[in-house]
């Protein structure tokens, strides 16, 4: 017989997730933004430092936004962060409504241009 080798369990605790009600509000915005015809794809990572939903026009490209959630920055500037698509941070804070705001701006403008 053969040696059976355990799967590595990661403790519990590490990996960063989003929230049902978190998951719920970028999900919205993102459906509107599907309906609206500017995004097509979206990816998720969730990592042991952070929780990363990615936005894109195209699924070949890079992502146009990616909304992070990084627990470890919640005491200092907020553990949201909306970051552009040449990778500079354009909000962040420590609530996700004010995070997400500048995208729900733009999605205004679609949608009445």
């Amino acid at each position: 017989m053969g040696i059976v080798t355990p799967f590595p369990a990661v403790p519990k605790g590490v990996q960063v997730g989003f929230e049902r009600a978190e998951l719920t509000r970028i999900l919205d915005l993102y459906g509107r933004m599907v309906a609206a015809g500017h995004w097509r794809d979206y990816a998720m990572d969730l990592g042991t430092d952070a929780a990363v939903f990615a936005a894109f026009r195209r699924a070949a490209e890079r992502p146009e936004y990616r909304i992070e959630k990084r627990p470890a920055l919640r005491l200092r500037q907020g553990m949201w962060a909306l970051i552009g698509e040449g990778g500079a941070v354009l909000k962040r804070g420590h609530e996700l409504g004010p995070v997400l705001a500048p995208v729900e701006r733009r999605l205004v403008k679609l949608v009445e241009g």
